[in-house]
């Protein structure tokens, strides 16, 4: 039987590795294909496919059971949960791919895409620019097709000439920067607050005008403290959360 292949990852030792494992492999199963198979390999396969140990590559596993992501059966193996959640809190400890694995697993339909000036809001974060690409995305859950979140990017020109459209249909912003683009991310910070809904994301996401949602605001830099991507995001207020977890390590 043809076992699910999973993305790889530059793993960073300053955090927990068996955090950074299950979030990457979380982020693999929700944007997996129709097609892909639905059992994993083996936990000394993904070890190696990892390079953690097999007992590291236990504790992420279970993780993504606890999750109820994927099921484990003695003697047949591990299986991805067809039904699998999408869109439940993830724990972020500071990992990309914790947000890779946020935004995965939702339908995604690209509203439109271009370029625009840098408005007074975007002008701190692009001080050199005079125009950034822009993507706009209506993203819903996979079982009903409901909105749930719509999102606007503003990537810098450069970068914009390495993304396909198609890319983000299936993977969220970030991970088509690090994977496809090449981008080396250095850090992103994350900024959400609670608004009320303006007359372009109740009629996008389905909901009364003034209801409540969350208003999110990624900013993706490279190691030279450069941005490369602000991401914003309105949330359904009533279908989404942020689980945050400070470790005390």
């Amino acid at each position: 039987m043809t076992s699910f292949a999973p993305d790889s990852i530059v793993l960073n030792r300053k955090l927990p590795l068996w955090y950074q494992v299950s979030q990457s492999l979380r982020a693999s199963i929700l944007g997996r294909s129709a097609r892909d198979p639905l059992r994993l390999p083996t936990e000394e396969q993904l070890a190696g496919h990892y390079g953690v140990s097999v007992l590291t590559m236990r504790q992420a596993l279970k993780e993504l059971e606890d999750e109820g992501l994927i099921s484990r059966h003695r003697r047949r193996g591990t299986f991805i949960e067809p039904d699998a959640r999408h869109g439940a809190p993830v724990r972020l400890l500071g990992s990309v791919d914790a947000i890779v694995a946020q935004q995965s697993g939702m339908t995604t339909e690209l509203l439109g895409h271009g370029s625009a000036p840098v408005s007074a809001e975007l002008a701190e974060y692009f001080p050199d620019l005079v125009e950034v690409a822009t993507y706009h995305r209506l993203r819903g859950d996979v079982e009903t097709g409901e909105p749930t979140n719509h999102a606007r990017n503003y990537v810098r020109p450069e970068l914009a000439e390495r993304i396909d459209g198609r890319d983000l249909l299936r993977w969220p912003m970030t991970k088509v920067l690090r994977d496809v683009a090449g981008v080396d991310i250095s850090r992103i910070t994350d900024t959400v607050q609670a608004r009320l809904a303006d007359p372009e994301t109740a009629r996008l996401l389905r909901v009364p005008l003034l209801s409540p949602i969350l208003h999110y605001t990624g900013v993706t830099y490279d190691e030279t403290g450069r941005v490369l991507d602000v991401a914003v995001i309105h949330y359904r207020g009533d279908r989404f959360s942020f689980t945050v977890t400070l470790d005390a390590t």
